[in-house]
Order: structure tokens, then sequence, then C-alpha cells
């Protein structure tokens, strides 16, 4: 039998505000466990408390963006349950009447072909904090940092169908809230969590299949991964004459296991009630014109421009325009390096592999624009060689002082582009090299492209690989009558 993949997301996007939804307790990361926890975030009798305004700024910029609808009233709601690391008892959050209603977010798939995934609605809430286990031998520890940081949690429809629908989606709304700057996108951090609704069901079935929520994925690798398990999971039970039990399900991309955590809830099991410390909250057009000013380029504007602005391709351009950091670091680097088509081959290839290998961000690259700037003007004029070029940045990935032009001076790795000196080592070489001359001079212009690979070997070895291959390559052809 065949299967329909069915995907929606729920998506907590921890705004980058300073202090708490509401309390005035600092946001920062990495503090002290419970030194960033306020009367209010601990719950103490007779606290009330007091809305963050630029959390529903936030909100309603990131409602413009996916062209949703921003509601004029927002009401709170109480959310109960209980859990160690919520000491209230219950969340502080949207459920009928949230700030964000229905909009929608177009993204491209590898096969070029575009696609839109609905929002639902997004809303405002408040975090819970966290539960540690590694230090607490047979124990758990609570650290309330984190509880009351202010969230939108934007919830999709039902529209994507394959986990590369689902990773594109992930990735264009992490560029999006990033672009915007109402989130930092620190998925490591735990400031973009997803949670991912997975069902199948018979082909050209319209009801929906019973779904299953695995939560708290962190990373776009192990979303992938754990909609491709669940799939599986729930194809073979099918298959075997089993049903599926709707439930919530927690994935360990270290291991690759997924597990069962508890059935699935529904609404009515949080006894949701308005909650009676906050008022319902009235947005007026001034507010809504004053957050639409503030709005800055968004990844398809971006895109565009790339295109137009660099002459970049459309792949290239989606690429580097996706995340707002990446797009001013390669920015930064063409004002330096002045080839644009050469600085993206090089962020998308050597600088980006290096920074997921070291599951580094961009600002923490050890390499500075100006000086990958500065290779790219080198290898642009061809100073060095691509080989050299990697010795380069090799050289200042790993912190070596100064400018590229002083890494190649202090390694030597300057090429040769004297036409004279280079001139003098090929007849060297060809001299040595009879038997293979005579192979190129019998063979068809197909067959001779292969065979000079052959002579630029050893070239590039008696030149110490500091040979000029395009001029080695034009000596040759002269010489060999190609």
């Amino acid at each position: 039998m065949q299967w329909d993949v069915v995907i929606g997301l729920e998506i907590h996007v921890q705004l980058a505000t300073k202090t708490k939804i509401f309390s005035g307790s600092s946001t920062a990361y990495g503090a002290e466990p419970n030194t960033q926890a306020s009367a209010v975030d601990l719950a103490m009798p007779g606290t009330l408390p007091v809305p963050n305004e630029q959390a529903f700024r936030y909100a309603v910029m990131f409602g413009l963006a996916v062209n949703a609808e921003i509601a004029r009233r927002s009401v709170f709601e109480r959310k109960n349950y209980f859990y160690p690391d919520l000491p209230k008892g219950y969340q502080t959050t949207q459920l009928e009447r949230p700030i964000v209603g229905p909009g929608h977010v177009d993204i491209e798939l590898a096969d070029g072909s575009q696609k839109r995934v609905r929002i639902h609605h997004a809303h405002l809430e408040e975090d819970a904090g966290k539960s540690l286990h590694e230090d607490f031998h047979g124990m758990t520890g609570i650290d309330l940092n984190r509880a009351g940081t202010p969230l939108i949690e934007v919830v999709t429809e039902p529209d994507m169908r394959s986990s590369e629908e689902a990773v594109a989606f992930a990735r264009k709304l992490h560029g999006l809230v990033t672009s915007l700057g109402i989130c930092d996108g620190n998925m490591s951090e735990g400031s973009l969590r997803f949670d991912v609704n997975v069902s199948v069901r018979p082909k050209g079935q319209e009801a929906l299949g019973t779904r299953t929520e695995t939560k708290n994925l962190n990373s776009f690798r192990f979303m992938e991964q754990a909609i491709h398990q669940e799939v599986e999971r729930q194809i073979d039970i099918l298959e075997d004459g089993g049903t599926i039990l709707q439930e919530t399900r927690l994935y360990n991309g270290d291991t690759n296991v997924s597990r069962s955590m508890r059935s699935k809830e529904e609404a009515n099991d949080y006894r949701y009630f308005p909650c009676p410390d906050l008022l319902p909250v009235d947005i007026d057009e001034a507010f809504i014109e004053d957050a639409r000013s503030r709005l800055p380029e968004l990844p398809d504007a971006r895109k565009q421009r790339f295109m137009e602005q660099y002459g970049l391709n459309d792949y290239d351009a989606a690429l580097l325009s996706n995340e707002a950091k990446l797009s001013a670091f390669f920015e930064d680097t063409v004002r330096h390096g002045k080839d644009a088509k050469l600085a993206a081959n090089w962020i998308q290839g050597e600088f980006s592999a290096r920074l997921n290998a070291e599951d580094k961000q961009v600002a923490e690259s050890p390499i500075s624009t100006e000086q990958l700037g500065g290779l790219v003007i080198r290898i642009a004029d061809q100073t060095i060689s691509s080989a050299g070029a990697k010795k380069v940045f090799e050289a200042l990935w790993s912190g070596e002082a100064g400018s590229a032009d002083e890494v190649i001076e202090a390694k030597g790795l300057k090429q040769v582009s004297d036409t004279g000196e280079l001139e003098k080592l090929v007849d060297q070489v060809l001299a040595e090299m009879p038997e293979q001359i005579a192979q190129y001079q019998e063979a068809d212009e197909k067959k001779r492209k292969k065979l000079m690979g052959g002579f630029m070997g050893p070239l590039m070895k008696a030149s110490k690989g500091q040979g000029n291959p395009k001029l080695f390559n034009e000596i040759l052809q002269r010489k060999l009558g190609g």
C-alpha cells in the first residue's frame, strides 16, 4: 500500500527582549541557575504580571512578515498543568484570541518548485523553567531562569508532505525571525524549538490519520531524522494491522531513538480559562504601523537584490540571503574582496563547511570579512592557486595573525606567473616524458583533454605547487601542438 505523509509544525520562537514577558527579570542566556527569577517568575503570593510592550511589537512584526491578520484585541488564558519547572501550576498563554491570525510562508524546494505553507496562528506565551538531570544522581534540579521568557508559538496547518518540505519551512522561518531581529535563532540554546506533528494515510484518502507529536527538536538534521523515523514507525504499525496512538513522543538525536512520552492531551485537559490578572490587550493602527516601519529587509527581498546587485544565480542568492548574519558576512566580504561570485563560492563552500563541522555560528568565525575579502582578491588576481588559497584559509581559521597577504608572504605561497620561468619548467618536464608526448599528439581532441592532466601533475610538483595552472596549460598546449 502507498501512503501519504501529513506534517504540521508548532514552533516556539524565543523573543529577543531584554526582560521577561511579565516581569523585569533578565532573559540573558548562561547565568547561574535561579539567578534571573524574580518573585513574579517564582509565582510568589501577591505578585501581578505586567505585560512587556516589546514582546507585543515583535509578535506584530512577525505577523506582518508572514502576511497574517493582526488581532486588534488579544486575550491571555491560563493553561493548567503541574510540572516541577512550572511554579505557578499554569502557563500564561493565548488560545481563543491569539495576537496573530492566519498567514502564510512560501518555501522553495530542491527541484526549484515553490509551495505555500499556511500559518494557522501565532500566539504569545511565557516559557517554562528547565529540569536538569545530569548533575543530580537520582534527582532532578530545577532552573527557573527561563521561566517567563517571552515566546511566540507559531502553529502551521498540516500542509507539508515530506521531511524535505518541513525542513525547508523550518529554515525559512529561522531566516525570517533572525532577519526581523526578534529572535537570535540559536537552536542549541533553545531559542528556536520545533514540535513536529506527523500522520500517515492511504494515498487518495481525504481524512487525516491519527497524529503523533514529537517535541523539542532543536536542529534541522534532528527534525529530518525524527520525521523519517516516525513515518516508518507508523507505516509499519498500520501495515501489520495495528493502530496509531495519539501521543507525545521524544526523539534523541544523539542515539537516533524516539520513545513515547505520554498520551496526547486535548485542550480541555488543560482547563483553559481567561487569566484574571491580565486585561485583554487592544492594539491600535498606530502601533501596527509603527511595527511595520521597523521591518527590515526580509529574505525574499534580499534574495532578489543579491541576484540583481551581485549577479548571483537563484541558488546562490537563496542560500546566502536566508540568514541575516550570513548575508551581512557575505556583503562585507564583497566590500573587501570585490568579486561577489568568488566570495559566494568560498562562503558557501569552505567557510560554511568549517562552521558546520565545528558547530559554530557566523558571529564566532575566526576569520573576519576583511581577511576573507583579502583572500578573494588574491585568488581573483591569480597571486595564489586554489591549493594555496586553502592553505591560507586554514592558517587564518587556525588563528594565525595578519591579513591574507601577510600569510601568503610568510608561507611563500605566491603563485609563479613569470612565463619565462614557467616555460623553462615545462621544457624540463617534457624532456622526461617522450612517450606521453607521442601518445598525446596521436590522440583525438576528447582524449587529449584527459591526457593533459598527466602533464600538469609533474609540472605542479616541479614548481612546488606555485606554478600558475592557467599559464602552464597555455604553454603546454602551444608546445604540444594542442
